[in-house]
């Protein structure tokens, strides 16, 4: 077969412009004139060839790449317009499951630790595991779930996760978790580890983890003043420490390695106020807050409990017809914040609260009244886009800010509070997924790579 390329007779047809390319069948022997001319026509018409590959190239991929998604951990918050002002009633799915080596092979060993360390603290009360200090649990859980950064051999180990559940002893006398104990059950954990493994004892704890998601972190007191008065532990201070408590200032209860983590909120709980919430999606209540507040602050609780800050907001807008304000426990309550346009996260014991969570997920605008706090994941969960701070003097003109906001920008970080990728990364998940909260503290730990007792082994030899 042949390309017999013939200019059109411009005697004959003037008008028609361009060339004839025609496929004829050869049979007699003119292989050497027909590689010539192809060759000819190839060099003329090179450019066209190109355009057309590069063409069909750019169309094939467009389309293969459109069957999938990027990856949601590359934009915490997006540009997505939610159809309406509902927290997306797909919260807690996520295609998005671990991916295999998204860590550059970080491994991770977990110590299988005698029960009185964790699992008996849970078969005790079942609230072990679900409040709102129960992130010593959901990590250890969603650890041992995934089999991408997990190693059942202690030699290949990155990081050493030591569990041990200190909030789970709670007091008799009025519920709330006791950490008297706290301090003896982890160093009983650590003599068991220096007893039964060498792992501890060559770094000094260095490479190992724990959590401490208490008010003020390993200080394990509620109270400021004897927090800073006891100070973290001798032994754990080499250690990593996964902590709710975190401040941009220089303070004691975080003078160790640390990572600020989000408290524990049950994500079958944010699912089910999401399910119930109003479905036209209207939010009417503007300003919300329920939670412990001092009317006349004259006892120890009043006097230190949230430096007064709960008392000056509960005084000046107490009975506001803008501002829903309640000092009554009610179980449902997120199905109010729900419903609501902002919500108000006052400091309590300590800077945080699990409210800076139950806001965001649920789509009510979280305004942080917490002086020097540092949020959980800041490196990379871009908190001012989607939350307000005011400072702690300046609530007396709080309804003053929430307006200005409300006339400005509110449409704007209501939409960005819509993005799935920063829900996520709040939550605890069992198994977990990539992009969740437990994801972000492996890609915390990543950053800490330079103490790994094996990576430092291997570049110096």
């Amino acid at each position: 077969m042949s390309l017999d390329i013939k200019r059109p007779n411009s005697n004959k047809t003037k008008k028609k412009m361009g060339f004839i390319v025609k496929m004829q069948l050869n049979n007699n022997n003119r292989g050497g004139t027909n590689r010539r001319n192809l060759f000819l026509f190839l060099r003329s018409y090179y450019r066209w060839i190109l355009w057309f590959f590069l063409s069909l190239y750019f169309f094939t991929s467009y389309f293969a790449g459109d069957q999938s998604s990027p990856s949601s951990t590359t934009r915490l918050l997006s540009n997505h317009k939610p159809s309406s002002s509902l927290p997306s009633r797909a919260l807690i799915e996520s295609s998005a499951i671990v991916r295999p080596g998204i860590f550059s092979g970080m491994k991770i060993y977990i110590y299988d630790l005698p029960a009185r360390f964790n699992v008996d603290w849970v078969t005790e009360s079942d609230r072990c595991a679900t409040h709102l200090f129960a992130a010593e649990v959901a990590i250890h859980r969603a650890l041992l779930s995934d089999s991408s950064v997990r190693t059942l051999n202690p030699e290949e180990a990155d990081f050493f996760f030591v569990p041990v559940y200190v909030s789970c002893n709670f007091s008799t006398t009025n519920g709330f978790p006791s950490l008297s104990h706290a301090r003896s059950l982890i160093s009983s954990a650590v003599d068991f580890l220096s007893d039964q493994y060498p792992f501890w004892n060559r770094t000094q704890g260095s490479d190992h983890v724990f959590v401490a998601s208490h008010d003020f972190g390993a200080c394990f007191h509620a109270m400021e003043d004897m927090a800073i008065e006891e100070g973290i532990p001798e032994f754990m201070k080499n250690s990593i420490i996964l902590q709710t408590f975190g401040v941009n200032y220089k303070h004691p209860c975080q003078e160790a390695e640390h990572v600020v983590i989000p408290p524990y909120i049950p994500p079958e709980s944010v699912q089910r106020a999401i399910d119930r919430a109003p479905a036209n999606g209207r939010r009417d209540i503007w300003a919300f807050f329920r939670g412990k507040m001092e009317v006349n602050p004259k006892n120890i609780s009043g006097r230190f409990y949230g430096k007064g800050v709960r008392t000056a907001i509960l005084k000046k807008y107490g009975g506001r017809r803008r501002f829903y304000l309640n000092r009554h426990r009610f179980a449902g309550y997120r199905s109010e914040i729900v419903r609501s346009v902002f919500c108000l996260c006052p400091l309590g014991w300590a800077p945080w609260s699990p409210r800076l969570v139950e806001s965001a997920v649920l789509g009510c605008v979280p305004v942080v009244i917490a002086d020097g706090i540092k949020l959980p994941f800041s490196e990379t969960v871009r908190w001012p886009e989607i939350s307000l701070t005011v400072a702690e003097k300046d609530v007396k003109n709080l309804r003053r800010v929430l307006e200005h906001v409300s006339a400005t920008n509110l449409s704007v970080i209501q939409r960005n509070l819509q993005d799935p990728a920063f829900k996520r990364a709040l939550l605890y998940n069992v198994p977990m997924k990539e992009g969740d909260a437990t994801w972000h503290i492996l890609e915390a730990l990543w950053r800490k790579l330079d103490r790994s007792y094996r990576r430092s082994r291997v570049l110096s030899q």
